[in-house]
């Protein structure tokens, strides 16, 4: 339709196209043409700036969709609104839901460029959720699919469409890598995507996104000032388009590193920015996270117990926030989606394509990957071994060896000459005495467990109790906790075969844990091997017996 050609020069989020957008509306809808009505209500999702009609016109997207019977345009529709919910709202559960109702209608379209941006956008849900390989395999499909487009002799716009895709998925290849520790892959893509990317403004976002890596990078390597600079420029950007969730990991790294370099007033400036998104938009990261570990300490050891406690509270809730997402999205996503059948369906229309040449240079190139892979599995599998035998002889020993017995008068005499400030010799005795029953009860592994309730329990206060876990556990109260409630499951994976038969979400839940990410980070860091590599060699030696 000619009228689209009277706004298609304002920029998106201008409200001045909005009469012309109308006016185009009007003459779909007088024509009853499903088509023009659909791309009528994406352009006022485009053009308007209020994230909320933007939800409003994407259900009138999808109504109209359904009415077309067009399965292309239907799958539009469910994307469309999926990432309106992800991207301006942050909730990852409708979002999700969207995006399977778009891949279930696209199934047998041929727009190849919609098929791969919906499973981008699974690609980024796998990445939420802590599944990388799996999220990398998506977006190295979608990187090849916009690569090869982008580098075409197409449409200026398909190539520009293409360029944002590619582009896109590169960021996500590099947020992937970094969380599964290949940083010399993550920081390649981060300078090829920075040397590459066109100079356009069309493509400052995305030059945000990798200056956000690049901070990130430097902070993995010490570089604090360097960081702080990257970080600082990426949020200008993240900033004027509300793009709260990266905004909050800049936040959060900026504040990290004013810490290394020891300037604490501006590091907890930008901590605390991190808390004032999550308070507005009740959302939160699980990279984050640890944003709320280090104002509670920080808070503790400042001695402002009311500070410390808000920041525990918000963590806490933070942590439910997490639990909830991570329980309904992972169940979802595996259950609706798999992304076994998008590879087989790729592979077999390659085959379809493929001459015997093209199949003799494939196998050859399979049996060298295949022969690559056996190797690092090999290695791999040693290291896990090597991890399994050194806590398995840990678990030995304390099987062992002797229950450790409270011996008031050696325990209080030694903590005497060690603190001239302790507590009464009573006070002590009595805390530590509820601890060896809190811990003998195994009450740690109830959820949502905070110091001030169990100073309530226990007939004190949190001052007496931070204080004499500090001294006599060696750990503040979270890392005491955390401690007792891996030890206590690991001793159960080790001793109980019923409980190597449940889920990683089933064991953080038994333990007192709420985040199944938190759970496998702690489980890795006490015990030196993830807890599913621990659970593999455990059953391997079981059925050995």
């Amino acid at each position: 339709m000619d009228l689209r050609n009277t706004y298609a020069n304002f920029e998106e989020n201008d409200e001045k196209a909005i009469p012309h957008v109308k006016n185009y509306l009007l003459r779909a809808k007088n024509q009853n043409d499903y088509h023009n009505i659909f791309q009528a209500y994406k352009d006022l999702i485009f053009y308007t700036k209020d994230r909320n009609k933007k939800i409003v016109y994407a259900d009138s997207c999808v109504l109209y969709s359904l009415k077309s019977n067009d399965n292309e345009l239907i799958s539009n529709a469910y994307l469309t609104r999926g990432i309106i919910y992800y991207f301006f709202f942050k909730k990852y559960q409708p979002a999700l839901d969207e995006y399977l109702k778009a891949y279930k209608y696209s199934t047998d379209i041929k727009d190849e460029y919609l098929k791969n941006t919906i499973i981008y956008h699974l690609g980024v849900v796998k990445s939420y959720l802590g599944y990388y390989d799996e999220a990398l395999n998506l977006f190295t499909r979608c990187v090849s699919y916009f690569e090869n487009i982008a580098r075409s002799d197409a449409h200026p716009i398909t190539i520009f469409n293409n360029q944002k895709g590619y582009f896109n998925s590169l960021h996500q290849q590099a947020v992937c890598y970094r969380n599964i520790h290949n940083y010399k892959k993550s920081d390649s893509i981060i300078g090829y995507a920075l040397a590459n990317l066109p100079k356009s403004n069309d493509f400052v976002l995305e030059k945000s996104y990798f200056l956000k890596c690049l901070g990130i990078s430097e902070y993995r390597k010490g570089n604090y000032n360097e960081a702080i600079k990257n970080l600082s420029n990426a949020l200008t950007s993240l900033t004027n388009i509300d793009d709260f969730s990266w905004a909050s990991v800049c936040y959060f790294y900026i504040g990290k590193s004013y810490l290394q370099i020891h300037e604490e007033k501006k590091a907890l400036s930008y901590l605390t920015k991190v808390d004032s998104i999550f308070q507005k938009r009740n959302f939160i990261l699980p990279e984050v996270r640890e944003n709320y570990e280090i104002l509670i300490d920080h808070y503790h050891k400042s001695g402002n117990p009311q500070k410390e406690l808000y920041f525990t509270k918000q963590l806490l809730k933070a942590d439910n926030i997490l639990g909830k997402d991570f329980k309904y999205l992972s169940s979802k996503i595996n259950r609706e989606y798999e992304t076994k059948t998008l590879l087989d369906k790729q592979i077999e229309l390659e085959s379809k394509n493929s001459n015997a040449i093209k199949l003799l240079l494939g196998s050859v190139a399979i049996i060298a990957v295949l022969s690559a892979i056996l190797f690092y599995r090999n290695k791999k599998q040693r290291a896990v071994q090597k991890q399994y035998l050194e806590l398995e002889q840990k678990l030995i020993k304390e099987q062992k060896g002797t229950e450790t017995i409270f011996n008031e008068n050696q325990e209080l005499s030694k903590s005497k000459k060690e603190n001239k400030n302790t507590l009464a010799a009573d006070i002590i005795a009595d805390i530590l005495r509820k601890l060896e029953a809190f811990e003998n009860k195994k009450e740690f592994r109830k959820k949502g467990l905070t110091l001030s309730d169990l100073s309530k329990r226990f007939n004190t206060n949190t001052a007496y109790l931070s204080q004499v876990i500090n001294e006599y556990k060696g750990n503040n109260f979270n890392t005491y906790l955390n401690t007792l409630r891996i030890e206590y499951i690991t001793h159960e994976l080790y001793q109980n075969p019923k409980f190597l038969e449940y889920t990683i979400e089933g064991l953080a839940n038994d333990c007192g844990m709420s985040s199944r990410q938190t759970f496998t980070a702690l489980f890795s860091e006490l015990n030196g091997i993830k807890p599913t590599s621990f659970i593999k060699k455990r059953k391997e030696e079981i059925n050995k017996i």
